[in-house]
């Protein structure tokens, strides 16, 4: 079996686990308590926040109890790249935005999309990936388009650009938006009949569905293309995202980027 496959295989048990957890910054699963300072060498470690049920870039390995995923292991690579320190801290997307907006974190990295909005209170890296939406509905169903969505609900996932494209088309197309807090949750909605569609990045509900575990199936084109990027709050750590850049773009060159991805069974 495949690392993806195995991966893959588990992935829907761990995201259904979290779904459940409310977690802070700070209190994670692992139970770390990231803090930024310095390690015994007075070094910087860098605090990172990220998501925590966003597979294949951000979830749990039920079989190590550890995080994973693409950006994990980013990261990871980049920081061994470059030569700094970092804690993570896989509290969840709003608790992570929060944290970061704070300033109680160095950095998020979570499948983050790089937005005009965005721009203005964060400072983005180089893009790491190409994300987009794109609808998906319940096996057995009917829709094909979203014409048909004209007086049913469509679950999204808050703060996301899933989010914000459902908001953008809804009176177009007669539909209302339900934001649920995260992933497995919009996923359970559809699955369940209690929303007729939803909308996702292309590259999570594929990998969710690849997985077959997710009685879904996407419906249409890619919509609202956009690149995710690692951020910091606007006008701090300077450094982190001139090293995550070089970083990237080593990886990139020396093959580890397309291994990494390959290893989720995405090509870059």
């Amino acid at each position: 079996m495949t690392k993806f496959t195995k991966r893959a295989a588990a992935v829907l048990t761990a995201s259904l686990m979290l779904a459940g957890v409310v977690s802070g910054c700070g209190n994670n699963a692992n139970n770390e308590t990231p803090s930024t300072g310095s390690n015994n060498e007075g070094t910087k470690v860098y605090k990172i926040v990220a998501d925590n049920s966003f597979a294949p870039f951000d979830f749990m390995d039920p079989d190590t109890m550890e995080y994973t995923g693409i950006d994990m292991d980013l990261l990871a690579a980049i920081a061994e790249d470059q030569g700094f320190e970092y804690t993570i801290d896989n509290c969840g997307w709003d608790a992570a935005l929060s944290s970061l907006g704070a300033g109680q974190a160095d950095g998020m990295i979570a499948g983050m999309t790089i937005t005009d909005e965005r721009k203005e209170s964060y400072d983005f890296s180089d893009p790491y990936f190409e994300g987009g939406q794109i609808m998906f509905v319940k096996g057995d169903s009917s829709i094909t388009s979203i014409e048909d969505l004209s007086g049913k609900t469509v679950a999204v996932k808050a703060g996301t650009e899933s989010e914000k494209y459902a908001q953008s088309v809804a009176d177009e197309y007669g539909f209302t938006i339900v934001s649920y807090k995260d992933s497995p949750t919009v996923y359970t909605a559809v699955t369940n009949g209690n929303d007729a569609a939803g909308f996702e990045d292309f590259s999570v509900i594929n990998y969710q569905i690849a997985a077959q575990d997710l009685d879904l199936k996407t419906v249409g084109d890619k919509v609202q293309i956009g690149n995710y990027g690692f951020a910091v709050l606007k006008g701090s750590n300077p450094e982190l995202i001139e090293m995550f850049n070089a970083g990237l773009a080593n990886i990139q060159a020396n093959g580890v980027y397309d291994e990494i991805l390959a290893n989720y069974g995405i090509e870059g």
